[in-house]
């Protein structure tokens, strides 16, 4: 059946090749993905899927279905960009990927007892739609859930940190700062103090820790004691517990910020908290066997866990059900993710190929998992049990 759906998947080529350079051309920030769904759930129906689309209550979520067996696989897309770069993350490539995926398995959905399911999820970058999803009911009949995000090399097995997503927002006073800075209280100073905080709690951080941010509010004019500053953080672990031990040491060096300082603060959640991935070991294993058949060579296994790559929603699906987030490798000229050269090879020769092996692999290891009769009873077991 490899064979089927390679072929499914070679008929339509050119036009999965076309939705990722449009989606690329096209870049949409979190919530805001209009145009790409409309591109993507257009090759969908006209695949003979049946697509919904705003589900979970996100006009930028979709759910296109194909088939009616026991087993249900779902296909994630992600289609949303960077603010400025566009997609230097190539969710261009994942998107037309999971397209090539299902529409290949919707060939043989009949003859593999299994429903087809590519479920659009917006917001990956800052927004957690999956998290929502997950939430409101979407994946609870998901046996397993597939996908592929690119990167310079090829990973199986990629893990990625758990993330919270938070704004800081010190309020102090105006007040003249020649003629009167007596009267003022300075918010600005307090994000410089809890920025020194930070740093200064980096080097007691345990390992896999992270700490970033920018201030993205920090005054209007130069003679005006600043009443408002804004920080935008992201704190990172390699579990969820670990995240929770880091936000409660960062916390204090915010709250730190406004007592030295004479202001207030509020820390507010920006993005639902992302979990760590805990990709599913014969999934893995499976889609391995796949990419070193098609002539890719992975990265060495005992290599995958030693940096993990950001952090993901798909983190949050893989704590739930069976799922795999592995990193198909283009050739980048050096770049890495979050770069513009990245986003300028997202729609190379070399990306084309990704988006195709890409969308073979996942629907070649769907089929592995469908018609090995241990891994379909577990993976349905798996459904019941949720």
């Amino acid at each position: 059946m490899n064979a089927d759906v390679e072929a499914a998947v070679r008929s339509i080529e050119t036009d999965l090749i076309a939705l990722s350079h449009s989606i690329h051309s096209e870049p949409e920030l979190a919530f805001e993905e209009f145009r790409s769904v409309a591109k993507i759930t257009e090759l969908l129906t006209r695949s003979g899927f049946d697509v919904q689309s705003g589900i979970a209550d996100l006009p930028t979520a979709f759910d296109a279905t194909f088939g009616s067996g026991d087993l249900v696989i779902g296909i994630c897309a992600e289609y949303d960009a960077l603010p400025e770069i566009g997609h230097a993350c190539g969710h261009n490539i994942i998107a037309a990927s999971a397209v090539g995926a299902g529409v290949a398995l919707a060939t043989v959905a009949d003859r593999l007892g299994i429903t087809v399911r590519v479920i659009g999820t917006p917001a990956e970058e800052s927004g957690g739609g999956k998290i929502a999803m997950l939430e409101k009911g979407v994946f609870d009949d998901v046996a397993a859930a597939l996908m592929v995000h690119p990167g310079p090399i090829d990973i199986t097995g990629a893990t990625s940190l758990a993330l919270a997503d938070i704004a800081v927002t010190f309020t102090g006073r105006e007040a003249h700062a020649s003629a009167a800075p007596e009267f003022g209280r300075n918010a600005a100073d307090a994000a410089t103090v809890a920025q020194v905080g930070i740093g200064l709690l980096r080097q007691h951080l345990s390992p896999g820790q992270q700490i970033h941010g920018i201030v993205s509010d920090g005054g209007t004019a130069p003679n005006i004691v600043p009443a408002r500053a804004e920080m935008l953080y992201y704190l990172r672990a390699e579990t969820a517990w670990a995240l929770s031990e880091l936000t409660t040491r960062a916390e204090a060096c915010f709250a730190a910020g406004a007592l030295a300082t004479g202001c207030t603060h509020e820390i507010r959640t920006v993005s639902p908290t992302y979990t760590e991935l805990t990709p599913d070991p014969w999934l893995v294993a499976t889609y391995r066997e796949q990419i070193i058949d098609m002539g890719r060579t992975p990265l060495p296994l005992e290599w995958e866990g030693v940096r993990p790559l950001g952090s993901t929603d798909m983190g949050n699906v893989t704590n739930v059900l069976p799922g795999i987030h592995p990193v198909i490798g283009l050739d980048s000229g050096g770049a890495v993710t979050h770069q513009p050269r990245f986003a300028a090879a997202c729609i190379t020769g070399s990306a084309d190929r990704a988006v195709i092996d890409g969308a073979i692999a996942l629907a070649r290891t769907a089929v592995r998992a469908a018609t090995d009769d241990t891994q379909r009873v577990r993976l349905l077991e798996g459904v019941d049990r949720r």
